[in-house]
């Protein structure tokens, strides 16, 4: 029978029960208590496996998408988006295109035929318009050089001047290093660094083919970036094709 002093077994077995019955269900008891240590066992050693828990730590000096492991102190990439490269960050920086030397404009002023024609931005970055005299376009967006050139109109000349102002060709790009001709040539849509070295001529036997360099001037400093064959290039820029040294 059940001894008293186990009022447990009472609700597993049934009154009637005898110590064979009883001894039966502890060595069940016992082989699904190991078995269930195992189990745990099992789920631990995974654990170990995987490594220590996600814990992200912030550390305000390394980038974004980069956090330090709690566990080895190394910077590790977490599943943020990566930082721009510094050359899509500087074209996301330019924004819309802007004028320099070289840039030929064609300038129209409505009822007004002796200053609509075609101006060419000097090395200083000015164009010299009738009446108004020097005007600075470089770093200006075509429509805030149509702002500008009617604002001064309208101070003392004309009456509420309608001015548009158009490219009728960007300046030229210019291509150093490895390659067949260097030189500058032609600025055309879409122009990639890939292309530009077609333009001139292909690459020389020592060139570097993984890896280039583009001077663009951003905010009137020049800066330079380190770029891949597909990227895309601005007017008066310049690419240099690096040697390769094996």
């Amino acid at each position: 029978m059940i001894q008293a002093d186990r009022p447990w077994l009472a609700s597993a077995l049934p009154a009637e029960s005898t110590m064979a019955d009883i001894a039966c269900f502890h060595r069940h008891a016992a082989l699904a208590a190991v078995a269930l240590a195992g189990l745990c066992l099992a789920g631990c050693a995974s654990d170990l496996e995987r490594g220590p828990p996600d814990i992200v730590v912030v550390d305000p000096s390394l980038p974004a998408g980069v956090r330090r492991s709690p566990w080895t102190a190394q910077a590790v990439a977490t599943d943020q988006a990566p930082p721009p490269t510094l050359a899509r960050a500087v074209d996301e920086r330019e924004g819309a295109y802007r004028l320099d030397t070289g840039d030929k404009l064609r300038i129209f002023v409505y009822g007004q035929p002796s200053l609509s024609r075609g101006y060419i931005v000097d090395q200083s970055g000015r164009i010299s318009v009738p009446l108004i005299g020097e005007v600075a376009a470089r770093g200006l967006t075509t429509t805030a050089l149509e702002r500008k050139i009617a604002g001064r109109l309208g101070a003392t000349l004309v009456r509420d001047p309608q001015v548009t102002v158009d490219i009728q060709q960007n300046r030229p790009f210019f291509i150093l290093g490895e390659v067949k001709t260097a030189g500058q040539y032609p600025y055309v849509s879409g122009l990639t660094i890939e292309t530009a070295v077609a333009i001139a001529g292909g690459y020389s036997e020592r060139a570097e083919t993984k890896r280039y360099r583009v001077t663009r001037r951003v905010d009137g400093e020049p800066t330079q970036i380190e770029a891949p064959a597909d990227f895309v290039l601005r007017p008066g820029d310049t690419v240099t094709v690096l040697e390769r040294w094996f």
